[in-house]
C-alpha cells in the first residue's frame, strides 16, 4: 500500500488536465481509474471482471451516459489491452483513450454523440502479471505470459479444435465469464510488435471456411470493413510500411489465418461463441517503445481508435417478441447467406445486433414453438446517424399446427476441470526462453 501511494504523488491528474505519456505501473493504473471513476462519477464505472495469477484485479471502465447498466438499443463495446504483458502501446492508449474520453464529453460533440449513443468498456491491461516482470526491450523482453509460462491468446477455447482440452488460465477465465455478462457487439484487442489490423478467423481444420490461404468467416465484409476502417484512419497503416521483419499488409490489414495459423486465440472466441465481431490490432513495430515515442503513437491511434469505436452502428438492431408482447430470449436471428458456426441468439431483453453493410438482407428469426419469422430490410450506413437500423420482430400466436423447430447447432467449447497452475509449475527457464523465441514475432 504504500508503495502503490508514492506512486500515486505522480501520477495524480488534477480535474481538467490531461494524463502524461508514460508507463504506469499497474499500482498506478488502478489509482488513476479510481481517481477517474470519482471524478468523473455520473459517465464511469469501475469494476473487476476477476483477478490475474498473482491476485491482482483486472480492472475495467466503463464509460457512457448510462455506465452502470444497459439500457435496451444501446450496444456493448469494448477495447482490451496488454493480453501480451511486454506489448504495451495498447495499456498506454487506452488510459490515454479514457482521459480524452472524460476532459470532451459534453464540450466536444462528436466524442458527446459517442458516448451517449453505446457503452464503452475498456480493460487496459488483461496481463498487469506480465506487465510487472517485463523489461523495456523493444522487442525481445520477457513478460509476454502470463505468471503460469501461458500464452493467454493460446488458451482460449477453439472452434476448429472442439475436442481438445485445456485448462483455462484465471485471466482467460476472467474474460468467458465477462462476455457472459454483456452482449458485446464490437471489440478489439491491442497488440504490439507489427503494424496492422487483423481479422477472424485465426484458425482452419481445413473446412469450408478454407479459401486459398485465408480462413474465411461468414462476415468477412464486415470484416474487412472494419479492419479498414482502423488501418485507414490510422494515420500509417494503411501505407503497409513494413516493421523490419513483418510481411507487406495490402491496405494495413490481414485475416489471421492467411498470417499465420493461432490456436486459441481471443478474436474467434468472441466471434464464435460471444456474438461480438473483435479484430486485432497490432499499433508498433516496437513491442516497448521508449517514452519519448507515446505521444506520437497516440496521435497516429486516436483518429482509428474513436473511428473504429463508431462501427459499433453498423447494421441492424432491434427487439424480438412473444405474441404477448414479453421479449424472446435466446431466439436465433440469422441472416441469409452468413451460416455462423453459433447462432446470434437475442438476450433478456429480446435484443439483438447484426453489423451488416449497408444493403439489402434477408432475415430469418426462429424460436422454439412459433412459425419462423422471415423479412427483408434495407439496412442504410449507421455510424454516420451514431445508430443502426432499428427493426423489430413478433411472433404470431403459436398452434397446434406449428412444428415446433429445432436449437441450430453450435460447436461446445471444451474446458478441462481442475486448478489453475500453481506457480510451482511454471516452465523452466530453458523451456521459458524457447517458448518465448517461439513466440517473439507472432502476435
Amino acid at each position: 500500500m504504500l508503495l502503490s501511494a508514492l506512486f500515486w504523488f505522480s501520477l495524480a491528474v488534477p480535474l481538467g488536465q490531461a494524463l502524461e505519456f508514460q508507463y504506469h505501473n499497474t499500482a498506478q493504473v488502478e489509482q488513476y481509474l479510481r481517481e477517474i471513476s470519482k471524478n468523473y462519477s455520473s459517465i464511469t464505472h469501475l469494476h473487476s471482471i476477476g483477478q490475474t495469477v498473482e491476485g491482482r484485479e483486472l480492472w475495467v471502465l466503463i464509460l457512457g451516459q448510462h455506465p452502470r447498466e444497459h439500457r435496451a438499443g444501446i450496444p456493448e463495446f469494448k477495447y482490451v489491452g496488454n493480453m501480451h504483458g511486454n506489448e504495451v502501446v495498447g495499456r498506454v492508449l487506452l488510459l490515454q483513450l479514457i482521459d480524452y474520453l472524460t476532459l470532451n464529453y459534453m464540450s466536444d460533440p462528436f466524442v458527446t454523440k459517442l458516448m451517449n449513443s453505446m457503452r464503452i468498456h475498456i480493460l487496459p491491461s488483461m496481463n498487469p502479471d506480465g506487465f510487472e516482470s517485463s523489461g523495456r526491450d523493444c522487442m525481445y523482453s520477457q513478460g509476454r505470459f502470463n505468471k503460469n509460462g501461458v500464452d493467454l491468446n493460446r488458451n482460449f477455447p477453439d472452434a476448429f479444435m472442439s475436442n481438445v482440452e485445456h485448462v483455462r488460465e484465471k485471466e482467460v477465465e476472467a474474460v468467458i465469464k465477462w462476455l457472459k455478462t454483456e452482449l458485446f457487439v464490437l471489440s478489439a484487442n491491442l497488440h504490439g510488435g507489427a503494424v496492422v489490423a487483423s481479422y477472424p478467423y485465426d484458425n482452419s481444420n481445413g473446412g469450408s471456411e478454407l479459401k486459398g490461404d485465408s480462413s474465411i468467416s461468414p462476415d468477412n465484409d464486415v470484416f474487412v470493413h472494419l479492419a479498414k476502417t482502423y488501418s485507414t484512419n490510422h494515420a500509417s497503416m494503411q501505407k503497409a510500411n513494413k516493421c523490419y521483419d513483418s510481411k507487406d499488409f495490402t491496405d494495413g490489414i490481414t485475416n489471421g489465418y492467411r498470417w499465420y495459423p493461432l490456436e486459441g486465440g481471443m478474436q474467434d472466441y468472441n466471434y464464435v461463441w460471444a456474438q461480438c465481431l473483435e479484430i486485432t490490432l497490432e499499433l508498433s513495430c516496437c513491442k516497448f517503445p521508449p517514452e519519448r515515442d507515446l505521444p506520437g503513437l497516440w496521435e497516429a491511434n486516436k483518429p482509428a481508435l474513436l473511428a473504429y469505436m463508431q462501427q459499433v452502428h453498423l447494421g441492424v438492431k432491434g427487439q424480438v417478441f412473444h405474441s404477448t408482447g414479453a421479449p424472446v430470449q435466446n431466439a436465433s436471428v440469422e441472416i441469409e447467406g452468413r451460416k455462423n458456426l453459433c447462432p446470434f441468439k437475442t438476450d433478456h431483453n429480446g435484443e439483438y445486433y447484426r453489423l451488416l453493410l449497408p444493403g439489402n438482407y434477408t432475415i430469418t428469426v426462429t424460436y422454439p414453438g412459433y412459425t419462423p419469422l422471415t423479412e427483408t430490410v434495407s439496412v442504410p450506413y449507421g455510424p454516420d446517424r451514431f445508430t443502426a437500423l432499428i427493426h423489430y420482430f413478433q411472433f404470431q400466436k403459436s398452434s397446434s399446427t406449428v412444428l415446433v423447430t429445432t436449437e441450430p447447432s453450435c460447436p461446445s467449447p471444451k474446458v478441462k476441470q481442475g486448478k489453475n497452475h500453481s506457480a510451482a509449475l511454471l516452465p523452466s527457464t530453458i523451456t521459458a526462453l524457447a517458448a518465448l523465441t517461439l513466440h517473439t514475432l507472432l502476435l
